[in-house]
């Protein structure tokens, strides 16, 4: 039977209710080891005060994935329930009986508050629509915000917390919970598409796209070869996006961002997408990252996770990765939001400055190369193989200097085949873990030892580089790929 862990920011919190077990601290979970919280049968409930992200609450629930475990509410449920534009994407399943209900309810007012607790509620008549939101958006503490114009509407989704429950609320919850444990976690249902029409995402004003012009119009060129139109689409054809059949992003993914809600929203139409949203949350933090290559057994530069900058964190750090050592944020790209730190007095200003920007920031042992091995995968294959090489004078392959202007090393492309063997089967372990889609996987090699830096969801592929070996058989590769999605989609077998 599996084990509930209850997370809360602080113990206090769960004072109204019966003594847990398995009760801990946000900074407990985060901080424990490996071999403590890798159970995958555990299932955790993610109680904490904010699911904001970067917070430790945003953390608990990245690292709980990352540990193979279920958590309550998902990171995916967390960013969908961050802004209005994602949590909107779901209301199509539901207003219709929510219309229903409410009027069913005969309320005299125009706005209306419901609480739910784990999808359950004691209003009469919206038990229905309680578990349909559930479904959905399965979050254990839930406000719903419901507005009346010329029909019932959602106004707002947010989660409550432990602290905010008062009297008869504390008890509805405790008896939800109580009933919670025997449930099983459901994921929301998907709806079919069957054309094929792909739309390609992408930002003409981005200063470093993942895709130059080039390359987008040999994508477009391979599509039409195989029967798929593709059209270049920009961030206002959000509300549009459904009249597609499959969406490929190229453009610099973030979770923060319109990006995502495309990802997301192409996922709800039932649409084949690349990136998919799962692949981006796990991609993008180089903490979940970390954590999930450590959790099986794919080699990483020696790594701690940092949570303070006081004189004891110091110490543990230089005597466990040495100086020089390596600091970054968990969604920094192109090189940014990491720095390279050689002395005490710099590992203490650069922590401190860090930690502002997140609760969690990445320590990792140096290890310089003249070169970095980039594997693209495109669902489990090996699709090219680069090394990407330092910029001149610099220990990374993107030197962004003070005046704005962005310098880059050479390159160069060769036959996956020409790849070392070890090198190719590390890459392809780490992109396994990450999904099915398209990545590009950034691996150092010193001697016999391997380690991965960090798996792309959204890897360059310009023409002139990534293709260099290829030409146009890259992108018809990449094409083939959509086709046979599209193809599975149609008669009903997964992707």
């Amino acid at each position: 039977m599996s084990q509930v862990i209850i997370l809360v920011d602080d113990p206090a919190d769960w004072a109204a209710y019966y003594p847990a077990r398995h009760l801990l601290s946000a900074r407990e979970y985060l901080q424990a080891e490996q071999s403590v919280c890798t159970d995958k049968k555990v299932q955790v409930l993610n109680l904490c005060r904010s699911y904001k992200y970067l917070s430790p609450g945003y953390y608990c629930s990245l690292l709980a994935e990352a540990r193979g475990q279920r958590v309550m509410p998902s990171v995916r449920t967390v960013n969908d329930l961050s802004r209005k534009a994602l949590y909107g994407l779901h209301f199509d399943q539901f207003e219709a009986a929510l219309d229903k209900a409410m009027k069913r309810k005969g309320s005299a007012s125009d706005r209306f508050t419901l609480l739910l607790f784990f999808g359950q509620t004691d209003q009469e008549g919206l038990a229905d629509l309680g578990r349909q939101i559930f479904d959905q958006l399965p979050c254990p503490l839930l406000k719903v915000e419901f507005r009346r114009r010329e029909n019932w509407s959602i106004e707002a989704l947010k989660p409550l917390t432990l602290k905010q429950l008062k009297g008869q609320q504390e008890d509805q919850f405790a008896l939800a919970l109580e009933q919670f444990n025997a449930r099983v976690w459901r994921n929301p249902r998907r709806r079919r598409s069957d054309r094929y029409e792909l739309a390609m995402l992408v930002n003409e004003q981005e200063a470093m796209p993942p895709s130059n012009k080039t390359a987008l119009k040999r994508f477009i060129k391979a599509g039409r070869q195989l029967g798929i139109r593709v059209d270049l689409v920009g961030r206002d054809a959000y509300t549009r996006l459904g009249e597609y059949d499959g969406l490929f992003i190229r453009e610099t993914t973030a979770l923060d961002h319109h990006t995502y809600q495309f990802a997301r929203k192409a996922e709800q139409e039932g649409m084949v997408v690349i990136d998919d949203p799962g692949s981006i949350l796990r991609c993008t933090n180089k903490i979940y990252l970390a954590e999930l290559m450590q959790a099986h057994g794919v080699p990483v530069p020696p790594t701690a996770f940092v949570f303070s900058d006081d004189e004891a964190q110091l110490d543990r750090l230089i005597d466990e990765l040495k100086l020089p050592m390596v600091l970054k944020i968990p969604d920094g790209s192109f090189s940014r939001g990491i720095s390279k730190v050689a002395t005490r007095e710099a590992l203490s200003e650069a922590l401190s400055g860090y930690l502002k920007q997140s609760s969690v920031v990445l320590a990792q042992a140096f290890m310089y190369t003249d070169y970095d091995w980039r594997i693209g995968v495109l669902n489990n294959r090996p699709l090219f193989a680069c090394q990407y090489f330092m910029s001149k004078g610099h220990w990374q392959i993107y030197h962004h200097q003070s005046s704005g202007k962005t310098e880059s090393g050479n390159s160069r492309t060769l036959p996956v085949q020409e790849v070392p063997a070890k090198v190719l089967k590390t890459a392809l372990k780490a992109a396994r873990l990450m999904g099915n889609g398209l990545y590009g996987v950034d691996l150092k090699q010193s001697g016999d030892e391997i380690v991965v830096i960090e798996v792309n969801d959204n890897p360059n592929i310009d023409a002139g580089v990534e293709d260099a070996w290829l030409g146009e058989d890259l992108y018809r590769q990449v094409m083939l790929e959509f086709l046979r999605r599209l193809e599975a989609k149609r008669i009903g077998l997964p992707v």
